[in-house]
C-alpha cells in the first residue's frame, strides 16, 4: 500500500522493551472495480515495531511511503484492524521535497 504520511506518534517501548509507533496513512488510487475504474480514498492506521518503528520516527508529515505488512487487531483488548507495517520505503518526488522544507 503505498501513501502520505498523515500522523506520526512518539517512539515509544513497549513493556517488553520493543520499539513501536503508531501513524495514519492516508491513501489515493484508482482500482478496477465491476468492470470500471473506482477512485478510492482512504485513511489507514498502522504500527510498526523495532526497525521499521525506529526508521520512521523520524519522518515528516506529508512523506510518501509505500508500506508493506498485514492487518492486525491494534491489541489483545481491541479487535479494531491495524495495518502491521513490516516493510518501509520511502517514495522519492516533490512533495517529499516540500515536507522537508517545512
Amino acid at each position: 500500500m503505498s501513501g502520505r504520511l498523515l500522523e506520526l506518534g512518539a517512539l515509544r517501548y513497549t513493556p517488553a522493551g520493543v520499539a513501536a509507533v503508531e501513524f495514519r496513512l492516508g491513501h489515493e488510487s484508482e482500482q478496477d472495480e465491476a468492470g470500471g475504474k473506482r477512485a478510492v480514498q482512504a485513511e489507514v492506521s498502522a504500527i510498526a515495531f523495532e526497525a521499521q518503528a525506529r526508521l520512521l520516527a523520524n519522518a515528516k508529515l506529508g512523506t510518501d511511503l509505500k508500506v508493506q505488512g498485514f492487518l492486525g487487531a491494534k491489541s489483545k483488548r481491541s479487535k479494531r484492524l491495524v495495518l502491521h507495517v513490516t516493510n518501509i520505503e520511502f517514495i522519492e518526488g516533490e512533495n517529499n521535497a516540500a515536507a522537508a522544507q517545512r
